[in-house]
């Protein structure tokens, strides 16, 4: 029994030895023995390893031939994958593109120097060494040798495809192979240009090579830094890098000619006797009202009154119909009461409508007071004031309107008052088009992440990439201390553009995968506020299938232009009255 006890007692006194050494360690030393591997018989091809070299050079030459060679840098760029993966896995479609690539490549110097003799160590050292005997050399007995060229031509192919990750269309293209390869081995000869070019300015002449670098910036083709997103590809997650620029911003004015300046002021009519009208119909209902003012607006024009006391304003606004009748007007809007107002306000159309340009919005005094460069400009409220949104207090927005209503104006403008006021290196946009003729005409600016989407998988896709992005900027901010993308941009040596997500027809997506295009709208409405990735949503059907109640609950911003039917408006904005829009005569926008 004692014994049995001291047995027990060791085993118990045992503590479950866990290794020092951490993932990041075991890898680096993984990298490092690939790599030594590689350069040792890399140097043994040129003879310059020793005795050592030469004899795993000799081993080499036996099994790939000439090729060695490639197989060593092949070991070399393997440690540089493992050293830059995130997880202590290599990638096993990068991994099988090279061994393919390789395989085929040496069976097909093997085809071409037809006149080796297999038995031959010599010879074989020449051309593809064993490794390539056994490919072609087995598929010539069962293809010949033409079907043979044509199979390691095709492997050949595909393992470029494989490796660089691009569609036939491009196999061709070799600046696709150089752009691949300068990502792959993470280069940014770019930064070491501009670092050169900094260190040769001579103190007589720092302000004229500023500005000659600041011109050649902007000039510069921008192709090395658009690229198509990775939501495209089959690229996992883990080797997506997230979108960064410079500190150094290229600047981009835009100048306010290239918009039309065709303001139009608004007639009202008659105030004075739209004034007695309405006190008239009043009183014929047995409501006594004081008239309080008159405010012209674009579109209407707003009668403000006093009503006595004890007067509910459930009468007054029940008049409605009544006091359309009477001013011949159609339709009227009774605010009761005006905002911040003991009074109540009733709007009546204009007889000739305002045109409020956005040019006249851009050069007005209160757009150039305001305090971020993420500011759209809505339009004019009844009293003439310039209306406007930022960013910071909407992160997303959703836009709802029948057809014609002014939906895609009002898109259309905030999109451009935002390319007025920030450069590529700023803002970043992503369009989806499904109707393929509203967003078409951003194609080609040096703001798009890539061209306007048409196809609802592209969109799906870049929805999802969007949220693998949020994801990798939110690790970012979590490093680095920061609560938000404005903090992290103003101590970081590197800035995060912000990213605005423009969907034009919202319900051609939920129609074809709503469950897909729901679930990543609704967790970017949630957590992408604070890394800077925005949505700008509309849809001319404001129906509950396509705006979901948790869609709704996220997006707390809505416009809603004229609707088709009051269940349209309070679907958007949770009230009615956008119903009662005039879409023929205004496009007036409520936000809620």
């Amino acid at each position: 029994m004692a014994k049995k006890r001291r047995k027990r007692r060791a085993s118990g006194a045992r503590a479950p030895r866990h290794s020092e050494l951490s993932e990041e360690t075991k890898k680096g030393i993984a990298a490092i023995i690939i790599a030594l591997l590689g350069i040792i018989s890399l140097l043994g091809f040129f003879g310059l390893a020793g005795k050592i070299g030469y004899v795993i050079d000799d081993k080499n030459a036996l099994l790939f031939g000439w090729n060695r060679w490639l197989f060593d840098l092949i070991l070399i760029i393997l440690a540089w994958e493992l050293l830059r993966a995130k997880k202590n896995i290599l990638r096993f479609s990068k991994l099988f593109g090279l061994i393919i690539f390789f395989i085929s490549f040496n069976g097909l110097l093997n085809l071409l120097l037809t006149d080796i003799n297999v038995l031959d160590e010599s010879e074989l050292s020449l051309a593809g060494g064993y490794v390539g005997t056994l490919f072609s050399y087995l598929l010539v007995s069962w293809t010949g040798f033409w079907g043979t060229m044509v199979i390691a031509l095709a492997f050949l192919a595909i393992s470029i495809m494989i490796l660089f990750n691009i569609s036939v269309e491009s196999i061709l293209n070799l600046q696709v192979y150089l752009q691949d390869l300068h990502s792959l081995l993470g280069r940014n000869n770019n930064e070491e240009e501009e670092e050169e070019d900094d260190e040769e300015d001579t103190e007589e002449e720092i302000d004229e090579e500023e500005t000659d670098d600041d011109r050649e910036e902007e000039n510069r083709p921008i192709t090395h830094k658009r690229k198509m997103l990775p939501a495209f590809s089959n690229n996992d997650a883990e080797e997506e890098e997230s979108i960064m620029t410079s500190k150094r911003r290229r600047k981009m004015e835009i100048p306010l000619d290239l918009l039309n300046d065709n303001s139009v002021n608004a007639k009202a009519g008659d105030i004075e006797r739209n004034e007695e009208i309405i006190q008239h119909t009043f009183e014929n209902f047995g409501i006594e009202v004081e008239m309080a003012g008159v405010k012209i607006g674009p579109t209407v024009t707003q009668y403000a009154l006093k009503p006595a006391e004890g007067v509910k304003l459930s009468r007054i606004v029940a008049l409605q119909d009544d006091l359309a009748l009477a001013l011949a007007a159609h339709p009227i809007r009774i605010e009761a009461p005006i905002p911040g107002k003991s009074l109540v306000g009733i709007e009546v159309p204009n007889q000739k409508i305002g045109m409020v340009t956005l040019r006249e919005l851009l050069s007005s005094k209160a757009f150039k007071k305001r305090k971020t460069n993420f500011t759209a400009p809505l339009g004019k409220d009844v009293g003439g004031n310039v209306q406007m949104i930022s960013v910071d207090k909407a992160p997303h927005m959703l836009v709802a309107g029948a057809t014609g209503s002014g939906k895609s104006v009002c898109l259309n403008s905030i999109i451009l008052s935002l390319l007025y006021q920030n450069g590529p290196d700023d803002l970043k946009l992503i369009m989806v088009d499904p109707k393929r003729v509203e967003l078409g005409v951003y194609k080609g600016i040096p703001h798009l992440l890539v061209p306007p989407i048409t196809k609802v998988e592209e969109a799906l896709n870049a929805l999802k990439w969007a949220v693998r992005e949020m994801e990798r900027r939110l690790d970012h901010l979590a490093k680095s201390g920061a609560r938000d993308i404005d903090s992290y941009n103003a101590k970081s040596k590197e800035r995060m553009p912000k990213i605005i997500i423009v969907i034009d027809e919202l319900a051609d997506l939920m129609s074809q995968s709503k469950r897909d295009v729901e679930a990543v709208i609704v967790r970017i409405a949630q957590m992408a506020r604070a890394v800077g990735i925005h949505l700008i949503l509309a849809t001319q059907r404001p129906s509950v299938d396509v705006i979901t109640g948790l869609i709704k609950a996220n997006i707390p911003t809505r416009i809603a232009f004229a609707v088709a039917s009051q269940v349209d408006s309070k679907t958007i904005l949770d009230q009615a009255g956008a119903e009662k829009m005039d879409a023929s005569r205004r496009s007036a926008s409520t936000i809620h």
